[in-house]
C-alpha cells in the first residue's frame, strides 16, 4: 500500500542547510523585532523547502517534548509539528475563550493551532489523562509539512515574546534532527489485557440502558469499553502510528504527546467538521458492519447493515440531532436523507454527508461547541445519555471521543477522537484501546460487544494479535 506522504527525493536546499538557513532567517527576524520595539500580540510563520522525510519518523528525533502530528482523510498533506510557540490550556471554557482571542490576531491561513478536548471536561480527570487537560491547544514551535514529495520546514514566531528570549527560541529551532532511517516497524508484543468493563458488568450496562428506554426519555446512549494492553518492553507511539496509518488508509490520523510518556494515538473515520471560510462539512457516521471475507459476504453485510431497522434509528438520531445543531449557524444547510455506505478497511458505516453556507460572524469555536458531542459518541437526548455514560463506564473516558483537530483564523478541522488509544510508558508500558457501541432498543449485549471488538481490530492487527 502506498504511503500517503512520499518517500525521500532530492530538494533544495537539503536538510541540513535547511535547518540552518530557518535558524538565521529566525535570527535575523527577532534581531528586527527587539532592534524595532515591537509591541502587541502576532504570529509570524517562517518556511523554508527541504527534503521531504515521513512526518512521523521526524517527529520521533525532535527532543522537544510536546509533539502533535495531524493527516486529514483523504488529504495528501501530513503535518508534524514540535515544541510550544504558543498554547492554550486549562477548563474548556478558559482555554476557547483565550484560543478564540488569539485566533482573532492571526494573519496568515498556514497559522494552525493543533489539539483537542475532553469527552466531557467538567469530569475531573484521572491520573492517565491529567497531562492532556479539559482542553489543549498549541501552536508548534517547529513544524515539518509534507505533501505531493515536497516538504518545507516551518518556525512559528510569536512577536515580541520571542525576541526577549531570542536565544531560546534558536536553541529549539537549531536543535531539529533528522532521522538517521525510518524507525523499525516492529512492536513487541503484549503479555496481559484487562477490560472495564469485563463481560458481566458490560451486559449489566447494557440492560440498564435497555431498562432506561422504556421509562426514560433517553433513546440512544453509546456505551464504551477500555481494553488494557500491558507491554514487558517500550512501546513506542510513532512506529504504533506509522503501523496504524498504513493498515487504517480511510481515516484521519492524529498523534498528541503533551509530555514525555504519554501519547494520544487514533484512527478515526469520523469527521465533527471541515470549515474553509463560510463553507462547511460535517458528516452522521452510525451503523457499523465488518467488512466480508469475499466479494459476496462485502455485498450481503451491506445490504444487512442498509435494511437494519436498529442501525437505521441509531443512524438517524445522529443525523437529525447534528441538523438541529448546526440549524442556527447556516444560511443553507443540505443534509443528506438516506444514508450510504462508508467503506473502511476493515468495516463500513452509515454515512449521511452534510453540508452547508455559515452566516456571517459565525466562528469555528461556535461549531466546536455547539457539535460536541454528537449523538454518535454520546446519545440522545444528551444530558440522559451523558448521566447514564457516568454511572455504567468504569473509566475516564478522557479525550477518548472528543473533537481532535486543528483551527486557524478562518479555517478548521475536527475529528472525532474514536478509534484510539492512549501509550503510557513507566516502569511497564501501557497501551488502553477505547471503542464504544450505539445502544438502542433492539440492543443486544452480546452484538455490541462483539462489534467493539471489531473497532479495536486495527490496533489489535498492528501489534500482531487477532481480533
Amino acid at each position: 500500500m502506498a504511503r500517503p506522504y512520499p518517500s525521500d527525493s532530492i530538494t533544495v536546499p537539503r536538510r541540513a542547510d535547511a535547518v540552518r538557513h530557518l535558524t538565521a532567517e529566525v535570527r535575523r527576524r527577532l534581531k528586527q523585532a527587539r532592534r524595532e520595539g515591537e509591541d502587541g500580540w502576532r504570529v509570524e510563520r517562517i518556511e523554508i523547502e527541504t527534503e521531504p522525510c515521513e512526518p512521523l519518523a521526524w517527529l520521533a528525533a525532535q527532543p522537544l517534548p510536546s509533539k502533535v502530528y495531524w493527516h486529514g482523510r483523504g488529504e495528501k498533506v501530513a503535518v508534524a509539528g514540535a515544541g510550544i510557540a504558543d498554547q492554550v490550556r486549562g477548563t474548556e471554557e478558559t482555554a476557547l475563550s483565550r484560543l478564540e482571542e488569539r485566533l482573532g490576531r492571526l494573519a496568515s491561513p498556514r497559522v494552525r493551532y493543533v489539539g483537542g478536548l475532553r469527552f466531557e471536561p467538567a469530569r475531573p480527570a484521572d491520573p492517565e489523562w491529567q497531562a492532556f487537560d479539559a482542553a489543549r491547544f498549541v501552536l508548534p514551535r517547529v513544524e515539518l509539512r509534507v505533501a505531493d514529495g515536497r516538504a518545507k520546514l516551518a518556525a512559528n514566531l510569536v512577536l515580541p515574546r520571542d525576541a526577549r528570549a531570542m536565544e531560546q527560541v534558536l536553541a529549539e529551532i537549531n536543535g531539529m534532527r533528522w532521522p538517521k532511517a525510518n524507525p523499525e516497524a516492529a512492536l513487541p508484543l503484549p503479555v496481559a489485557r484487562t477490560d472495564a468493563p469485563g463481560p458481566d458488568r458490560w451486559n449489566h450496562g447494557v440492560e440498564a440502558a435497555l431498562h432506561a428506554f422504556e421509562s426514560t426519555e433517553l433513546e440512544k446512549v453509546v456505551l464504551a469499553r477500555r481494553a488494557r494492553y500491558d507491554f514487558d518492553e517500550p512501546l513506542d507511539p510513532f512506529v504504533l502510528a506509522r503501523l496504524l496509518e498504513e493498515a487504517t488508509p480511510s481515516c484521519f490520523h492524529f498523534f498528541v504527546q503533551p509530555a514525555p510518556g504519554v501519547a494520544f494515538v487514533g484512527a478515526s473515520p469520523e469527521r465533527l467538521f471541515r470549515r474553509e471560510g463560510p463553507v462547511l462539512l460535517s458528516e452522521a457516521v452510525a451503523g457499523t458492519r465488518p467488512r466480508g471475507l469475499s466479494d459476496e459476504a462485502d455485498a450481503q453485510l451491506r445490504e444487512e447493515l442498509r435494511l437494519s431497522d436498529k442501525d437505521q434509528r441509531e443512524h438517524g438520531f445522529v443525523r437529525e440531532q447534528i441538523r438541529q445543531a448546526l440549524g442556527p449557524f447556516c444560511a443553507a444547510l443540505d443534509v443528506e436523507s438516506e444514508a450510504s455506505d462508508m467503506v473502511l478497511a476493515r468495516g463500513r458505516h452509515l454515512y449521511s454527508g452534510i453540508s452547508a453556507t455559515l452566516k456571517p460572524g459565525v466562528r469555528s469555536l461556535d461549531l466546536l461547541r455547539a457539535l460536541h458531542p454528537t449523538p454518535a459518541v454520546g446519545g440522545t437526548p444528551t444530558d440522559e445519555a451523558l448521566a447514564m455514560i457516568r454511572s455504567v463506564e468504569p473509566f475516564d473516558r478522557g479525550w477518548y471521543a472528543g473533537p481532535v483537530g486543528w483551527i486557524g483564523a478562518e479555517a478548521a478541522e475536527f475529528a472525532v477522537g474514536i478509534r484510539s488509544g492512549l501509550v503510557r510508558q513507566g516502569e511497564q508500558a501501557t497501551l488502553a484501546l477505547y471503542s464504544g457501541a450505539g445502544i438502542v432498543r433492539g440492543s443486544e449485549p452480546g452484538a455490541e460487544w462483539a462489534e467493539i471488538e471489531h473497532k479495536i481490530s486495527d490496533f489489535a492487527r498492528v501489534l500482531g494479535l487477532d481480533a
